[in-house]
């Protein structure tokens, strides 16, 4: 889909921004919960914890943020040069309907305009703070990055791999379901449910020749009706402790194949489950922010397929950000630089071949040191180096890649 396809949606949005009350504050749609884009009460509640201008005399509130950043990268001594991106630009649409009824939705341009697409729209019914009702376009709550996700908040510049090429990176569909929340002094104990559209059989019949689950977020259909009739069935738990941090157990499972057409037989239900745990952390001497994922994916290949097809897939990050510096700076109250550091790893094809009991490989390493600086909470520029080893199915001595990243990324 090409921007001049959608050029109204851009026009109405800065019409929406003339309407703007320029003097009034920038809030969250919580209300009571200060504007933080590092801290978020919990990873459920990022969707609420953006920053909002509140339109003048209506009840819509609109936000968004942007990236863009220049990467320069080798691969085995080969230099690709320099390349300037601007990965995404999202608007985001919200308005609170009437007590205890709100509505949110997120629109993404991708790749300067290419795509478009609709990452959430939902609308939320609050009946106790332990029960409350979403339906729409809604983020599966799988691991923490993919409900999490906005580019402002992190320090890194490109996405986890674990959290784009396992898990599809802002991964949503339509359904609904059911979300709360508990406190109790110290302690706050969540969690979400929900029945949505899902998978299809492209995430092993695709492109990359290899067990491949993001294969299906470029499925259209999927928000207009269920590939084979079957949920997607996506369930987390959260718990956090105020002062010490948040740990996250989430599970999303469905039938991903057609297995019947027209009452015919085609196929057994093979069913593609996914389980991630997350945590996010602060210590509280240095205040070091300490964050990670894993998840692993159980995926019903058929015999049929070669074992280059994995069935079992995993891998995670762990991101560690310390605070160097933190001082009034050009007028910028509490500018703050950082040091980060990034360790991921993703394995797509966990196990053994079947001929020689010899390990199937087909892995990535990397990791990512950098600096950023934060004028405000709300803008990050970021400087990334990344080195990467990838290793192929067999376990040849593995491509190295390496290179740097300049950018920034901001809420407006």
């Amino acid at each position: 889909m090409y921007l001049s396809k959608y050029n109204y949606i851009i026009v109405l949005f800065f019409t929406f921004l003339s309407a703007v009350d320029a003097q009034q504050d920038t809030t969250s749609l919580l209300g009571r919960i200060p504007v933080d884009t590092i801290k978020s009460v919990m990873n459920m509640d990022a969707v609420y914890t953006r920053p909002f201008l509140q339109i003048k005399k209506t009840s819509l509130s609109l936000g968004g943020y942007a990236e863009s950043h220049i990467s320069y990268f080798s691969m085995s001594g080969v230099r690709e040069g320099i390349s300037f991106q601007i990965p995404r630009l999202t608007l985001f649409i919200a308005s609170t309907i009437t007590q205890r009824i709100k509505f949110l939705s997120e629109i993404e341009l991708e790749e300067g305009g290419r795509e478009i697409n609709i990452e959430f729209a939902s609308i939320d019914m609050e009946f106790h703070p332990l029960l409350n009702w979403r339906g729409g376009v809604i983020m599966n709550p799988i691991g923490a990055f993919n409900q999490n996700h906005d580019g402002p908040k992190w320090e890194f510049i490109s996405r986890p791999l674990s959290a784009t090429t396992i898990i599809p990176s802002t991964w949503s569909n339509v359904g609904f379901g059911l979300f709360g929340k508990y406190a109790r002094r110290r302690w706050v104990w969540a969690y979400e449910i929900y029945i949505t559209n899902g998978f299809d059989d492209k995430i092993i019949s695709n492109d990359q020749n290899r067990t491949w689950l993001p294969a299906s977020k470029a499925t259209n259909e999927r928000v207009t009706e269920s590939f084979n009739g079957m949920p997607l069935i996506t369930i987390k738990t959260a718990f956090k402790y105020r002062k010490l941090g948040e740990i996250g157990l989430s599970w999303m499972g469905g039938v991903y194949n057609k297995f019947q057409k027209d009452g015919l037989t085609l196929d057994s239900k093979r069913r593609v489950d996914v389980v991630s745990v997350d945590f996010n952390s602060i210590l509280p001497s240095l205040h070091t922010c300490v964050n990670g994922e894993w998840v692993w994916a159980l995926i019903d290949v058929p015999d049929t397929y070669t074992q280059q097809f994995g069935d079992r897939q995993q891998g995670g990050f762990l991101d560690v950000v310390q605070p160097i510096l933190k001082r009034d700076l050009l007028g910028w109250k509490n500018a703050t630089f950082y040091f980060v550091f990034r360790l991921e790893y993703v394995d797509y094809n966990v196990g053994q071949f079947r001929e020689t009991y010899q390990r199937v490989f087909d892995e990535v390493l990397a990791v990512v040191p950098g600096l950023s600086f934060r004028p405000l909470q709300q803008t990050v520029i970021r400087f990334n180096y990344r080195y990467h080893w990838q290793t192929d199915l067999l376990g040849n001595p593995p491509a190295k890649t390496a290179g740097f990243q300049v950018g920034f990324s901001t809420y407006f």
